[in-house]
């Protein structure tokens, strides 16, 4: 294993419906494998083990709001299981976790269940997970904008910005991972990611386990990054 290790890993999990169909399974049998609390918590370990610090996963993007209703029904909840689990976990391991998003149109159950997780943890500092629900990085873009001039800002410069992102105090991503092959970032932190190196396994999410994790952070660490030196 290289000693170059990303600080932090951001994960855009896609594939799930791809893999429930490859497999003749109904679709939601993707979301399901994929948030197998099992699954997500070898992710987790393998990431702090690696000595990564902060790992991101996108749950679901302002856009996903365009899926039908009870596929978005299937995924809240599944959300909010998967939620519980962290919590017990985050506690014992002295995880910090984070939400990254808008908290004004998910369901009230799931932002208590994510409010409570954020404040019980905001005191850890061995690792750091990030889940993005109601995400999109134009819609951030546009909410500190508007925030900032409600503010009676005259002028923005860029440490206002940054403050003012849902990703305040986080470290910008030096991973991006796309699974399933898709060699796009469709909206994913544009601002915090320009420097960010991309990876895009051809595997599922649904299938994206420690190993594959561990891949990626050996690709990683292959790379020179210049940061336009």
């Amino acid at each position: 294993m290289s000693q170059k290790i990303p600080r932090h890993v951001s994960i855009i999990p896609d594939g799930n419906r791809r893999w429930a169909r490859e497999k003749g399974l109904v679709e939601s049998m993707g979301h399901i494998k994929s948030t197998n609390y099992e699954n997500v918590k070898s992710l987790i370990a393998k990431a702090k083990d690696l000595g990564v610090e902060y790992l991101t996963l996108w749950g679901f993007s302002t856009e996903n709001w365009n899926r039908g209703e009870k596929e978005k029904e299937i995924l809240f909840e599944i959300i909010g299981n998967l939620t519980n689990e962290l919590r017990r976990d985050a506690k014992e391991n002295r995880v910090r976790f984070r939400h990254i998003g808008r908290k004004d149109r998910l369901p009230k159950e799931l932002v208590e269940k994510l409010k409570k997780l954020e404040e019980e943890t905001s005191g850890f500092d061995e690792f750091n997970v990030q889940l993005c629900l109601d995400y999109g990085g134009r819609d951030e873009i546009l909410r500190v904008v508007n925030k900032l001039l409600e503010s009676g800002k005259k002028e923005i410069n860029e440490n206002d910005f940054v403050n003012n992102l849902d990703t305040s105090g986080i470290p910008e991503p030096d991973l991006i991972i796309r699974t399933s092959g898709e060699k796009r970032l469709s909206g994913f932190m544009p601002f915090q990611g320009v420097y960010a190196e991309l990876y895009f396994p051809d595997v599922h999410f649904p299938d994206f386990n420690d190993k594959e994790l561990e891949k990626a952070v050996e690709e990683f660490g292959k790379r020179k990054r210049r940061f336009g030196k």
